[in-house]
């Protein structure tokens, strides 16, 4: 009996931290994830109930900080959310230079698909960020990479109008 109790008391009181890390990496507390971190080293991979792990969180919610704490103490930079999403993939969407830099300097993979067959070149292309598909290529993003509908990042930069990544992509 007494087991028991002490396996419900950890599995309750694991569950208040998981979700204290990811609440402390969306909004860039660093301290309470250093104390979360010191109380225990393997909830900085854990994952929520959508996939998102603190990674991800601190990446698409602009917290370098917190990115910076999490890849120097082994975050997982090519972790998937329930979407195949990476932390690359968000901050390609969102348009962070400074974090994508982060993520593919830490060996996140450039040409790692989503369940759409989408890379984050396509992401940055479809959302018009310039910089990062530069970046991107520069760090051997394949341009020729098709999604699920058979569009390259090519194609989502003429379809959205991005006249300067679609001149980038044309090389």
């Amino acid at each position: 009996m007494k087991n028991l109790l002490l396996i419900a008391i950890f599995t309750i009181s694991s569950g208040i931290y998981a979700q204290s890390i990811f609440e402390a990496s969306r909004n860039g507390n660093l301290e309470e994830i250093k104390t979360l971190y010191k109380a225990n080293n393997d909830i900085i991979n854990s994952v929520d109930n959508k996939g998102f792990t603190p990674l991800i969180l601190a990446s698409y919610n602009d917290q370098p900080e917190v990115v910076t704490f999490l890849l120097e103490n082994g975050a997982n930079v090519n972790a998937k959310d329930l979407s195949g999403n990476t932390a690359l993939m968000g901050v390609c969407f969102k348009g962070n230079l400074e974090i994508s830099k982060m993520l593919v300097n830490n060996g996140t993979n450039v040409n790692q698909k989503n369940y759409n067959d989408a890379t984050a070149l396509i992401y940055a292309s479809t959302f018009g960020h310039t910089e990062i598909a530069v970046f991107l290529i520069k760090n051997n993003a394949d341009k020729t990479i098709t999604d699920s509908r058979g569009n390259t990042a090519l194609k989502h930069a003429q379809m959205q109008g991005n006249d300067d990544i679609v001149e980038l992509l044309s090389k």
